[in-house]
């Protein structure tokens, strides 16, 4: 069958009704669904409706996730603030943390609020973009379990922390840097699984210092189980620049435990000393800067977008067919999408089409008819 379409608002519905359902109060699950879907609205569909069930449902159902979030304030000045998440839904504190950081930014200049004890918070893109919105620059960042390894190392020893940026432009979308300080992410890795798509050669290094390749499902598990490890931008070794991703994965990893008391490291591998599962207490960190505490939002935007233009405009590469700038794939994936609905592939409709009836909900999916 491959991939099916489901239009937007049936995916809203659905996924909000099933986050309901496991005990996700209903503004709050308004929250993680309108994430998620930015992810797939994006084409990025590593970070969507692919991480529906496994990420949030199942760590819900297996008591490592609590669906209520307690979004405890441990400590707040005027421009900064310290926040206790208490394993609750990630993408719910980090649009809170967002917010309280766009606020102090407002009304004085700028914001940061970190995050302690959260779980996986979606795609990183969605926050600067709550920034840009309201006229400020957003960066944010969060570390994750285990996973990728030093220059010159094989084992697992941080996550593939995301350092992201969003700046306002004047053109149709603002410039939004989002991806994670490894080569790929798990759930790219993921993502190969499930359509069959072998590793890209380079981006995995097993413990005896070889690169990974074949089969993804193959791959995933020996990151699981701590025989492989993902690379850092620049690749394995420094040769390309290794040491340059390994230091900016540092940097997520210092701002994501240092300033809020949070775990780090092989702390946030979702294992307890028995191997039994529990949550994975990861840090978020959220700056917000406001434009008009500067020279004004409009002209932010405008010098923005005339230094974007400017480097599209520049020589292009022979058989080039042109150059781009962050967040404009995405923006035309969007165009292309926004009449019609975000595409599902087959174990994804199995997924959804199980935790529906889980559940008891009333919905029959395009792929069944």
């Amino acid at each position: 069958m491959g991939k099916v379409i489901l239009d937007w608002d049936t995916a809203r519905n659905f996924m909000e009704d099933a986050f309901k359902g496991v005990g996700v109060p209903a503004d709050d699950a308004k929250i993680v669904v309108d994430v998620l879907l930015e992810s797939d609205k994006r084409g990025i569909e590593s970070h969507g409706c692919n991480r529906f069930k496994p990420i949030y449902i199942d760590r819900i159902n297996d008591g490592i996730q609590n669906p209520v979030t307690n979004f405890e304030i441990i400590k707040e000045t005027e421009c900064t603030a310290v926040v206790d998440g208490h394993d609750g839904m990630g993408q719910v504190i980090g649009y809170k943390s967002m917010q309280m950081a766009i606020d102090k930014a407002k009304k004085y200049g700028m914001g940061m609020v970190v995050v302690r004890n959260s779980c996986h918070y979606g795609i990183a893109g969605y926050y600067p973009t709550m920034a840009c919105k309201q006229g400020c620059i957003g960066i944010t960042g969060t570390n994750a379990r285990p996973s990728v390894a030093p220059t010159f190392g094989v084992e697992g020893m941080f996550g593939t922390n995301p350092l992201t940026i969003g700046i306002p432009t004047d053109e149709d979308f603002d410039f939004i840097i989002d991806c994670a300080t490894s080569i790929t992410q798990n759930g790219k890795i993921e993502y190969y699984a499930r359509i069959g798509e072998d590793v890209h050669p380079g981006t995995i290094i097993d413990i005896d210092g070889n690169a990974v390749e074949g089969d993804a499902g193959v791959a995933l598990k020996k990151i699981r189980n701590g025989t492989a490890a993902l690379a850092t931008l620049g690749g394995i070794g420094e040769a390309l620049g290794g040491y340059k991703g390994y230091g900016y994965a540092m940097v997520v990893e210092l701002l994501s435990s240092v300033l809020q008391d949070g775990l780090y490291g092989k702390d946030l591998d979702g294992k307890d000393e028995n191997g039994n599962k529990r949550p994975y207490h990861l840090g978020h960190f959220f700056i917000a800067i406001d434009t008009n505490h500067f020279l004004g939002e409009d002209l932010c935007r405008k010098k923005a977008g005339e230094i974007i233009r400017s480097v599209r405009a520049s020589k292009k590469q022979p058989g080039a067919e042109r150059i781009w700038s962050a967040n404009e794939k995405e923006w035309n994936v969007w165009l292309q999408r926004k009449d019609s609905g975000v595409p599902i592939n087959e174990s994804v409709q199995a997924e959804m089409s199980k935790v529906r009836d889980d559940l008891k909900l009333d919905y029959v999916f395009p792929w069944e008819k």
